[in-house]
């Protein structure tokens, strides 16, 4: 009887020793399942570029009622930040803000990049990394129909209307005159068909918008007060692979057309 019970009881502890190990490898490959589950879902999760815009600034970016190519947002730029975060196979946020705060966000690290008809100038440079330009502008004088001002200097002792932040409000400012800053186009479009104004200094792509919507103005342009402006992307300084991402899909739109498409596109294009 002794020896059987030790046999049954030698029997029974290789029976709960293998039990063990069963359930022990059970347990070890529910773990790397889950594991694997859960690099999958990593692997396979899209990545998101936040890019700021002032969304005021037809036909670059503006809020359309009919939906935009990134929800309530379209124009050049928008289709463009869409496309630069598609072909890095990732999703492109919009965040709406004040022209003036872009570039603090940008440094705080709110946003990943700003693409918002920026136009890239040394002072800048010191604060932000720009990508290949991909657009060339420049300012031009929307003024009435009738109106004196043919040139830059006719503005001196005229009422000038800027957008605050924009190139415009700079070159005003360098020409040593007074002037009136809007943080809207169309509030400082607003103020000129009212007679509050007599000029608006703005790029000239969203100028011709402006003009096409709006009956008894015109813009008048003066290459010699005026100097050419290159628009890019701006990235927090050193964000090297983000902007080398950026510039790879830019100069892939230059060169297939899709900028120039995108231009001509939005020219004509109804809010």
């Amino acid at each position: 009887m002794k020896k059987f019970t030790k046999t049954l009881a030698m029997v029974t502890a290789v029976v709960i020793a293998a039990m063990a190990l069963t359930a022990c490898g059970a347990q070890k490959k529910d773990e790397t399942a889950g594991k694997s589950t859960d690099a999958a879902q990593t692997s396979t999760e899209t990545k998101t570029i936040k890019f700021g815009t002032n969304a005021e600034f037809p036909p670059f970016e503006f809020v359309s009622n009919k939906g935009g190519v990134i929800g309530e947002f379209d124009g050049i730029d928008m289709a463009m930040a869409k496309q630069i975060a598609e072909d890095n196979g990732m999703k492109a946020e919009i965040n709406n803000m004040e022209f003036d705060s872009l570039l603090v966000a940008l440094q705080n690290g709110q946003l990943d990049a700003v693409i918002a008809g920026m136009t890239v100038t040394d002072e800048r440079k010191e604060a932000v990394d720009f990508s290949e330009p991909y657009y060339t502008a420049t300012q031009v004088m929307i003024v009435k129909n009738d109106s004196p001002i043919t040139k830059a200097s006719d503005m001196a002792d005229k009422k000038i209307a800027v957008i605050q932040g924009y190139t415009g409000e700079t070159v005003v400012k360098d020409m040593g005159y007074k002037y009136e800053a809007f943080k809207k186009g169309t509030d400082a479009i607003m103020e000129l068909m009212n007679g509050k104004t007599d000029v608006v200094v703005i790029d000239k792509a969203t100028a011709e918008k402006y003009i096409k919507d709006n009956d008894g103005i015109k813009a008048v342009e003066d290459s010699e007060a005026f100097e050419d402006e290159k628009y890019a992307v701006a990235v927090a300084k050193g964000n090297t692979e983000l902007l080398n991402k950026i510039n790879k899909s830019i100069e892939k739109m230059i060169a297939d057309g899709t900028v120039n498409e995108l231009a001509a596109k939005y020219a004509v294009a109804e809010d």
